[in-house]
């Protein structure tokens, strides 16, 4: 191959296929689902809502803005929550793999949106 181009380029949002319903906000999985609890297999964050079967943007690096499911603190590191939504990561007790970002804005309760850095 002579020449190169990307499928995506940062900060543009990769299109997938539902395999699911989707709410945007929500973490997703590369299978096109919302990611579940510990989830390894995130993707990003769902750029609007979606049925089974429809086209969705997902945002896979950069700062996003995802919602927790409780308190997280800002600098904290976090992983994929139950929902699609975003948890403390505890360091030396969770699987690495498992780290969505880093926490810029803070979360006092379930359902606060955040802002996180990805990182990979």
């Amino acid at each position: 191959m002579a020449d190169y181009l990307p499928k995506f380029k940062p900060g543009e949002a990769i299109t997938l296929i539902a395999a699911g319903t989707i709410t945007g906000g929500l973490m997703v999985t590369a299978g096109a689902v919302t990611a579940g609890a510990n989830a390894t297999d995130w993707l990003g964050v769902a750029s609007h809502d979606a049925v089974s079967g429809a086209k969705f943007g997902v945002y896979a690096d950069g700062v996003q803005y995802v919602i927790a499911n409780g308190a997280v603190a800002v600098g904290g590191p976090v992983k994929c929550a139950a929902s699609g939504k975003v948890a403390p990561h505890v360091i030396g007790t969770d699987a690495a793999e498992r780290l969505v970002g880093i926490a810029l804005t803070a979360a006092a309760a379930d359902a606060d949106v955040i802002a996180v850095k990805f990182v990979r």
